[in-house]
């Protein structure tokens, strides 16, 4: 059984990889405009790797770089 893993990134780590506060992740969460987290433990969430690099390549989209 040959699956892919995804990898799992907690809030912490979240944060600082897209530079944004853990208010803005839940509130975000909220409009429904950020991947849901997953809860595995009553204390710990986390997000999907995966589902987190295509949340920001859309949010790039249209944003074009000037020459």
């Amino acid at each position: 059984m040959s699956e892919s893993f995804d990898r799992l990134v907690r809030l912490r780590e979240l944060v600082k990889l897209l530079s944004i506060s853990r208010a803005n992740v839940y509130r975000l969460m909220k409009i429904g405009k950020f991947p849901q987290s997953i809860k595995l433990t009553e204390r710990t969430v986390v997000w999907r790797l995966s589902e987190l690099e295509a949340w920001i390549k859309e949010r790039s989209t249209g944003h074009k770089t000037s020459k």
